[in-house]
């Protein structure tokens, strides 16, 4: 899989089709930028987009991931498991969001538990002292977790995009 060959390819079916780079964006639902991105073999795009844009350039899945036209069109195995990858990692992505919220959420209260009762001078004498020290911990805490667990899951399902285009060559 060369990525510059995909992104030059990218960028011929974009201009094949006469669109922008914004153009694209905006029907994909991504910034202008990450098209530029994948055009410029920076990053590639997800299989769920993958699986838009063959259908939006009238190419396979696989001639994308070639970065070149080929006679042949995927069979539907093929394409079915291209689904399902596509599937799993946006649940996957939906999932990690939702906990990156929550974990974010929690630090912002955190935060404004302990700014509150800073700016209010009750944070240093008392039970008040120890629920601000225990808010800034949580916030300082919750921002650490929030980067651990979304390093992790993002390793994860990288990790299976890779396991998954490589047993299909």
């Amino acid at each position: 899989m060369d990525q510059k060959q995909i992104g030059h390819f990218l960028k011929t079916l974009r201009k094949e089709n006469g669109m922008t780079q914004e153009q694209l964006a905006e029907r994909l639902n991504v910034a202008s930028r990450t098209v530029s991105r994948w055009e410029n073999a920076k990053t590639m795009p997800d299989f769920d987009v993958l699986i838009e844009l063959a259908k939006l350039y009238d190419v396979s899945v696989d001639e994308l991931l070639n970065g070149a036209r080929n006679a042949e069109h995927q069979n539907s195995e093929n394409m079915n498991a291209i689904r399902s990858i596509a599937e799993y990692t946006g649940k996957e992505k939906e999932r990690l969001l939702k906990n990156q919220h929550f974990f974010a959420w929690i630090g912002v209260l955190s935060w404004i538990v302990f700014l509150g009762l800073k700016l209010a001078g009750l944070d240093g004498t008392g039970w008040t002292e120890k629920i601000a020290s225990f808010a800034a911990g949580m916030a300082f805490a919750m921002s650490i977790v929030a980067l651990i667990y979304t390093g992790k899951y993002l390793r994860i399902i990288q990790d299976y995009k890779h396991r998954m285009v490589s047993q299909k060559k």
